[in-house]
């Protein structure tokens, strides 16, 4: 076999080769996008941002990314963070949400619309997880009995953690709901019954409803 042919055979022997390796990681590339998806919005600073910093539309940017990735509140648009103020430094880049907030911005004399009411409930869960602007379940565990879902995506206006101890030593959190006038009856109830609440907080987006009972 001549010099040249044995070329030929090589140079078309690496052509197929690169050929399968970009199609083998077109494959890996889609195969990753599929496994991020879905992408949601997520507010970040556009450049340093100090503490006590009052916000401007000029000072946020919104990023899209992988939605099990998003942190807590990820989902609150930037529209709802301008004019308030920070409680902590944001780097260029950081994430920026209602739960990075001084509290005072968060509750004010519009915070509750028309035919709704404020309530404070006290139940377990993380400090970490239930903060102002994310939605939470609220589950009922009444003594002796099964528990139940009692409210559901009901916004959080204020939250902290709570001094009062729970008897079996996990963390509580007391919250404040924007709810329905019924929805704020109800919750009153469950407390006069006695028993223990939980609040668990949904992810970023998520408004379905679920089955109760």
């Amino acid at each position: 076999m001549s010099r040249r042919r044995r070329g030929a055979g090589l140079l078309g022997l690496a052509l197929a080769l690169g050929g399968l390796a970009a199609a083998d990681m077109g494959r890996r590339e889609a195969a990753l996008r599929n496994q991020l998806a879905p992408l949601v919005e997520s507010v970040v600073a556009a450049e340093d941002l100090p503490v006590g910093r009052r916000l401007r539309a000029r000072d946020l940017a919104v990023r899209r990314i992988p939605a099990r990735y998003a942190p807590v509140g990820a989902g609150v648009p930037a529209t709802e963070l301008v004019g308030q103020r920070l409680a902590v430094g944001v780097a260029e880049g950081g994430y920026v949400g209602p739960d990075l907030l001084r509290a005072e911005s968060l509750v004010g004399p519009v915070a509750v619309r028309r035919g709704e009411r404020a309530v404070e409930v006290t139940g377990a869960a993380s400090p970490s997880l239930v903060v102002p602007g994310v939605f939470v379940d609220v589950l009922a565990m009444p003594e002796g009995g099964e528990a139940r879902l009692a409210l559901q995506d009901a916004e959080v206006l204020a939250a902290g953690a709570s001094t009062a101890a729970a008897d079996s030593g996990a963390a509580r959190v007391t919250a404040t709901l924007r709810v329905t006038a019924r929805q704020a009856l109800y919750l009153a109830s469950l407390e006069g019954r006695g028993g223990a609440l939980r609040l668990l907080p949904r992810a970023a987006g998520d408004h379905r409803r679920l089955p109760e009972g």
